[in-house]
Order: structure tokens, then sequence, then C-alpha cells
């Protein structure tokens, strides 16, 4: 092989000085681009990234600790305060040092950690709130959150609300001996005494319960965006009803303090503090009066079917009841009565004892739009129970938009009606009545159970075999029955749809809703339905919210009334049933002043051997230009007529006194009256209001 290198001495040193310098000058030409790539990059960084760099700089060394704004005020019909919140002085800890486990600083500077929290007892013992709970030192050191399971070490961790006027000045004569310590004005909310619509207001936890709250994963998700809309782990948040539903327009922008803090992520100072923002005000629907009527009818009703006998016995296992009140040309719901209720004032710390909840586990949450009641019956029914003959008005609109009989058709009842292979399968009319011959308004009126089979069921099934279910089920929908009603309120159930189950053949599911026992729908769902009916196909959204203003009464948002949507029937059509729509209930509107549309029912549910009767009732009033729709439901109450339509008599009757069913507010006429009668007598007499 040829050598690459002369033999001749110089001419290696030649090309070996060739080589030197061709190295030499790619190694300064190497050191040149990467000192022109270091300072083209400095260039960009002074210039071009500096400010944002430097705003980084600025964030990692300024944290925003937010303050909880004061939460808005939610006001019945009449502007009585249903929840509020008053201002408390609350005492916060921001800490100095670090006093956690995880660190040899922090465990050497424990033992002053744990020497302000004996200090803090002592002076929550001695200066405290005699009549309230005393905190324990442990109580104070998880508060205090020295292992910042919670919160960095710059986030202030409050330690005690509602302070004392004497706790308060204790702490502010003495700050020098608390480092860290401040007081913080914050709010508690207060709920009206008189308990009114509790469930549909609802109640406050921190937000450090939500995790498993999907309403509160998009707050979640833009926790760190916006200082004004940053979340703190101990504020409190709507945990069900208005307060839930409302939560962004009632909380309003907390203010936040701009901390400076130091490489150990402690706090150094406070440099600024932005004030919060009050939440917005909520005007409901809700009549006071109204509410607390219904409230106690049901309760009274309940007491009533337990010592009286209806169909022969009383009914000890009615122990729930539920009312919705719904303006049909507005969608004011004016009353909303889940009972037994409770007094949400239980949840102002944020918690509630063990004791406390077990009194109300079964009665907190909205039995009126959720099947999970205010308490149970006594065969464990919910509150969604099926609807029994108060379907029968839209299965006679059914019946007769599908063109399977006439306004004029009769149908002879005789009391039974066979269906199925061979006629194999039968239903009877209600206590084996025979009604004979029948026009469809009559078999509303007489509750006809074999009209429906024989009439509605049976023939929807003939006209569409297995399609009838669907077809069915597309008029429940546009009544309201199965679907959300847009009520402002979270949690709302859709229904237990029963005709949607397989394992009974079509005719069978046909058959057993055509007469109300496929369908369990919630009383907003049936005041929605009666209030659709009164309205002529018309489905109004319900709202229990009319307005919202700011702190100074300003209207943010109004609420105007919405159709969901629109059912055109044949006027005729509607004639016939709202003139069926006349079921005996003599005995709860004895001398009711209007001509009112209503339907009882009565549906039965299986519990421990035997079939148990629901009362269950739609009406409204008057019934031409309708203004009240009003829906009960007494499981475990019997008779409809009996357990159910006494309730609706009260709620008419305080919605007459209030607003006038037509028109007028009697209570307004009965001043009226009053005045003039003071007026008119004698001079010198007394005793007129006696009269």
């Amino acid at each position: 092989m040829k050598s690459v290198y002369s033999d001749d001495p110089r001419e290696q040193e030649a090309a070996m000085q060739r080589h030197f310098n061709i190295r030499l000058n790619l190694f300064f030409f190497s050191a040149f681009a990467i000192f022109t790539v270091i300072i083209v990059r400095l260039a960009i960084l002074q210039f071009v990234e500096g400010p944002s760099l430097s705003q980084q700089e600025t964030q990692m060394r300024v944290k925003d600790v937010p303050l909880a704004p004061v939460r808005g005020t939610i006001l019945a019909a009449g502007g009585e305060k249903l929840a509020y919140s008053t201002p408390v002085q609350s005492l916060y800890i921001t800490l100095q040092k670090d006093y956690s486990n995880s660190t040899d600083k922090g465990k050497a500077n424990r033992p002053e950690a744990l020497a302000l929290a004996d200090k803090l007892k002592e002076v929550f013992d001695k200066y405290g709130d005699p009549n309230a709970t005393p905190m324990t030192k442990e109580e104070i050191i998880e508060a205090m959150d020295i292992d910042y399971r919670q919160n960095g070490g710059f986030t202030p961790r409050r330690i005690k609300m509602d302070l004392t006027k004497q706790e308060v000045a204790y702490f502010l004569e003495r700050k020098d001996q608390f480092p860290g310590i401040e007081i913080v004005e914050e709010s508690i909310r207060h709920y009206d005494k008189d308990t009114v619509a509790v469930q549909a207001i609802g109640y406050l936890k921190k937000f450090k319960s939500t995790n498993d709250v999907s309403f509160y994963d998009p707050i979640r998700e833009a926790q760190g965006e916006d200082p004004a809309l940053e979340y703190t782990q101990e504020e409190f948040v709507g945990f069900d009803g208005l307060e839930m539903y409302y939560q962004n327009e009632l909380r309003g922008k907390n203010g936040y303090k701009k901390v400076p803090i130091d490489p150990r992520n402690m706090a150094s100072g406070v440099s600024e503090i932005v004030p919060p923002q009050k939440g917005y005000d909520l005007h409901t629907t809700i009549n006071k009066n109204v509410q607390l009527v219904a409230e106690q009818a049901i309760l009274d009703q309940i007491d009533w079917v337990h010592n009286n006998r209806v169909s022969g016995e009383t009914h000890p296992n009615a122990k729930t009841g539920y009312a919705v009140a719904m303006e049909v040309d507005t969608g004011n719901v004016v009353a909303m009565a889940s009972m037994p209720d409770y007094d949400t004032n239980l949840w102002q710390t944020g918690s509630i004892s063990n004791e406390a909840w077990s009194k109300i586990s079964t009665n907190y949450q909205n039995g009126t739009i959720t099947p999970f009641s205010s308490g149970r019956s006594g065969h464990d029914f919910d509150s969604a129970v099926l609807l029994g003959s108060t379907i029968k008005p839209l299965s006679v609109l059914i019946g007769l938009n599908e063109n399977l009989f006439t306004t004029s058709t009769y149908y002879t009842d005789r009391g039974i009606a066979y269906f199925g292979k061979n006629d194999s399968s039968s239903v009877r009319n209600s206590q084996g009545h025979v009604y004979g011959k029948l026009y469809p308004a009559d078999a509303i009126r007489n509750s006809s159970n074999a009209f429906m089979v024989d009439m509605v069921g049976e023939k929807l099934y003939k006209k569409y075999g297995s399609k009838g279910i669907e077809v069915w089920d597309n008029y429940m929908k546009e009544f309201g029955l199965g679907v959300s009603t847009g009520v402002d309120l979270p949690k709302e159930y859709l229904g237990k749809l029963g005709y949607n189950d397989e394992s009974e053949t079509v005719l069978s599911r046909l058959v057993y809703a055509s007469f109300g026992q496929q369908g369990g729908y919630t009383t907003m769902q049936l005041a929605q339905y009666a209030s659709t009916l009164a309205n002529r196909g018309k489905r109004i959204q319900p709202h229990l919210v009319s307005k919202i203003t700011d702190e100074n009464g300003n209207v943010v948002k109004e609420f105007t009334p919405t159709v969901l949507n629109e059912v055109n029937f044949k006027d005729a059509y509607w004639d016939e049933v709202i003139d069926g729509m006349q079921t005996n209930v003599s005995t709860a509107f004895s001398g009711f002043p209007y001509d009112f549309a209503r339907k009882t029912g009565t549906s039965q549910q299986y519990g421990k051997g035997a079939n148990r009767d629901n009362g269950v009732f739609i009406a409204f009033a008057p019934r031409e230009n309708p203004k009240l729709a009003v829906a009960v439901i007494i499981p475990e109450g019997g008779f409809g007529s009996y357990s159910a339509a006494p309730v609706a008599r009260k709620i008419f009757d305080a919605y007459d006194q209030e607003y006038g069913l037509d028109g007028v507010p009697k209570k307004t006429l009965n001043q009226q009256s009053g005045q003039n009668n003071g007026t008119t007598g004698t001079a010198g007499t007394t005793g007129t209001d006696g009269n």
C-alpha cells in the first residue's frame, strides 16, 4: 500500500503543517459560529423574550392570594330573605417558617407551631363564644396545615370563623405576639328560620368537598387563569338547589392579595390588596306565604291519612309528600314543597355532625325533581311514583289525534277489558265500577281503565305494532314527561319509563301505559304536564328565578316566559279532554269559588306482598283563562282524591289570597273591606274585626 506521506522529511513536515492549519481554521470557525449563536440568543433573550421572562420572574416572586367575596342574597317573591350572608371576622395565619415533618429545618421549627396552637386554644377558650363548641388543639393544628397538605406555604390558612369582639380585640392588640396572624372580614350564610323551600334553595359546603361533583369541573380546570375567579379550598360554594345552579352569579368575584414570596416559597410581606366584588342577588318566584301553606298542608294531610280511613283503611306508611304550583302563563314556580324538610342552617360550618346527618340524610334532597325524596314511604317508595289516572287526559288526546276514535265515539264500559292472546289478560276499573256508555270526556271524568285499554292501548298496538312504544314515548315527551322540564335547578331526574322494559310484550306495555301504570315522573314534571294541558299544547319552561340584580338593585338579567315546544291538536280535542277533567273531589274542594279542571290518580306499587296505593293529583284553575297549575304526590297515601287533592285545594286558596286566580288578590279585597268597616262604623265602637 502506498504511503500517504512522502519519504522526504521536508515534504512530510510541509504536509503536517497543512493539516494543522486546516484543523486550526476549523477550530476558529467553529468557535466563531458558537459565539455568534450565543450572542444572537442573548440578544433575543434581552430584547424579544425579556419582558415576558421578567413577568414570569415577578410571578414567581409574587403570588395572588384570593379573598372570597360576599355571596349574593336569595329573596322570595315578596322580598323576604331566604338565604343571605352577614359579615364575620375570621382569624387567618400565613406561615412564616417551615414547620413540616418533611425537612430537617421543619422538624426543628415544629415545636414553635405546636406552642402557637396551644396559645391559640387558650385564647379561644377564654374569649370565644361560650355557647359554641370549643376547638380542640388537633383541630387548630389541622387548620394551620403545617404539613402543606392543602396549600402552599404562602397561602393564608383560616383558623377560626365568627370571632367574638373579645377575640378580635385580643389579636389586634397583640399582633406582634402572633407572627403571620391577621383578622379578615368574611361572611357566613343564613337561611330563613321558617325553612322555606329549603331543598330548592340549597346549601353550601367548602370548595374542597367538590372533587366528585362534576358541576365544578370547569371551575377546577380554569383555576389559575384569572385571580378574580380563583377559588380557595376553604371558601363555601353551592352544593344543591339555586345555591348551586346560580353559583357563578351568587359568588361574585374575589379580591386578592399580591403576596411576595422568598425562595423557600414562604410569604415575605403583603404589597397590594384588590377588594372583592359582591355577588348578584336572586329574586325568586317562590311566594313565601303560598310555600308555607303548601308545606304545612302536606304534613297535615299525611297526619290525616294516618288517622282516617280511605278505601276502608288508614295509611300509616304515608310519610312523605310533594307539591309544585306553577303559573300557567309565566312558568313561575310559586311553590315547591318537598316534605318533611329540615333547617339548612345546619350547614353553616360546611359540615354537620354524624347525629345531625342521620336525621336529614333521607330528606335533604329535593323530592319534587329527584326520586331521592324527603325521606321514604313505609315500603321505600320514592318520590317519582307512577302517574295512575292522571295520565288519562293525555291518553284520550293521543287517541283522538291518532284517529283511534272521535269525540262522538261512545264506548260501552263493562268494568273490565281483556287483551292479549285469546284475551288471556284483563284490567278492571278501580273498585270494579261499571260505567256503561261513555264518550271520551266521560271516560276521563269517571276514570275508566277499560276505556283506556280498549280504545287507546290496544288500538295503538294494532295501528303501529312494535312502533307503538316510540309513538307513545314521543307524546309523553312533548308534554314534559320523560324529559327535562328546563327548571333552573340541578340534578333533575327525567323519570322511569317502564314502557321501555323489553321483558314485557309491546301490547302489554302500551295497555298498562294507557291508564298510568308504566311511567313514573317527578312532581315538577307533573306540574309542567298540567300546565301544558291548561295552555292547550304550549309547554312552558318553569323557573324559580324571575330576575338577577347587582348590589345596587340594577337588573342584570330578567327572565321571560319561554315556550319549549308546542303540540298542535284540534280545538275540539282540547275541549273534549278539558271538559272531561271533572273528577269528583267535592270533599276537598267544597265551596271552591272557581270552575277548575282536575284529575285524580291512584297508582299502585308492589311492596311487601301487596299492591299499595299512591295518591296523585293534577289541576289547573280557572278552567277558562287558567292561571295556576298544581301537582301533588303522596306516596302510599291512598286515593288521590283524599290524600293529594286537599293539599292542592289549600295551595289554590293561598294563591288566590296572594295573587287572585281571577287576577284580583283576595287579601287586598279583605284589607279594603276591613278598612271600610273600620271607617263606616259608629264612632267609639270596637270589636268590628271579631264579627
